[in-house]
């Protein structure tokens, strides 16, 4: 998935192709990751309200003592391979099925409860200043009692906020267990979509800015553009309401009823995300109408001053095909003036008439 956009493989935005998996066993690791250019970059961060260790890893082994320590550690992995995932899943106890849907990219966000982890698949957003476009990216979290593992498709987050909460001790962070960890990690996701909905309300002024101009062909491809965009953030978002609902409602031990409260806080930020991306997809739709109305509005314009000249000129056309005939006894033939004031002041009476007509009648 990486960009889900249409790369240079020719992948769709919205069809994922799943051919690799067909008939093989549930838990079978198949790396589904487009972005293979790099190896798992894993960096660690473990802490108490006294301390607090930071560093890039190599292995998964250099991880391995951090996690019976009473502190609270998080490791993050991007662009994981199978052999990294199926190495941290016999050492932190992964349930198989896990381990299959970290590497499964495109998934409906969900939570999913075990015995000793909590699973969480979400979907992170960032907007692309250059291509104008969202890029859309599946995290996984993994939380567990003293830790929280989450995975990402590629190098870069918008985690790094909590990085520096973390580092300079601000906030609650430092103070709260792996089940805060893992809702400042969902709370920065879900903030983050107001930053991309705003840069899409942004396109959406100035779409309609150039509709209400001369717009032209681009308009309606932007349009069209925009409604895929913001189908794939429906997409995206609408399940995460059952997916904090359901975090907010575990029984699991897992989750502190303290940390329950900054769920149901990031539950309504979602909820204003799901209703302003509705209310977006309501104005594209509007815009549509728009365009399509602006643009039968020029067309009846042109057609206007066509229909105008093509009906002056139906009454010339006449005179001039009756004048043009090779008839001997025409008497208008032999009379000097017939050209200049017969012809031509019938002409310009005729024309000047219709065009003073069509003013009165305000068609022109």
């Amino acid at each position: 998935m990486g960009k889900r956009q249409v790369n240079k493989s020719g992948k769709s935005r919205l069809i994922r192709k799943r051919s690799k998996k067909a008939g093989l066993p549930p838990g079978t690791l198949i790396t589904e990751l487009e972005q293979t250019d790099f190896a798992a970059r894993m960096s660690l961060l473990d802490y108490d309200q006294a301390q607090i260790t930071e560093k890039e890893i190599k292995t998964v082994k250099e991880s391995y003592p951090f996690k019976d320590l009473p502190t609270v550690t998080w490791l993050n992995i991007d662009g994981p391979s199978a052999a990294v995932i199926e190495e941290l899943g016999t050492h932190f106890n992964m349930h198989p099925l896990i381990q299959e849907d970290i590497l499964t990219t495109g998934q409906r966000p969900k939570c999913e409860e075990y015995e000793d982890h909590l699973f969480v698949v979400l979907e992170m957003m960032r907007y692309d200043e250059q291509r104008h476009i969202v890029k859309f990216e599946q995290v996984s979290l993994v939380v567990g009692n003293q830790f929280v593992l989450s995975f990402q498709e590629e190098v870069g987050d918008v985690f790094d906020a909590v990085r520096e909460r973390i580092r300079s001790a601000k906030g609650r962070v430092r103070k709260m267990g792996a089940d805060y960890l893992a809702y400042a990690l969902i709370d920065a996701i879900v903030d983050h979509y107001f930053l991309v909905l705003e840069k899409l309300g942004e396109q959406i002024e100035d779409l309609e800015t150039r509709i209400l101009g001369d717009s032209d062909v681009s308009v309606s491809q932007e349009i069209h553009r925009l409604k895929r965009e913001l189908s794939l953030l429906r997409r995206s978002v609408w399940p995460l309401r059952e997916v904090l609902s359901n975090l907010q409602r575990t029984e699991s031990y897992l989750i502190q009823e303290t940390t329950r409260l900054y769920l149901r806080d990031v539950y309504d930020h979602t909820i204003q995300v799901i209703d302003t991306i509705e209310t977006f997809r309501d104005m594209v739709a509007g815009l549509l109408d728009l365009y399509l109305a602006a643009v039968s509005n020029r067309m009846n314009a042109v057609m206007k001053v066509l229909t105008v000249i093509a009906t002056i000129f139906i009454p010339l056309s006449f005179f001039a095909g009756v004048y043009g005939m090779n008839f001997e006894q025409m008497p208008e033939l032999q009379w000097r003036w017939a050209y200049p004031l017969g012809f031509w002041s019938v002409i310009v009476i005729a024309a000047g008439s219709m065009l003073l007509y069509f003013k009165r009648r305000k068609w022109l």
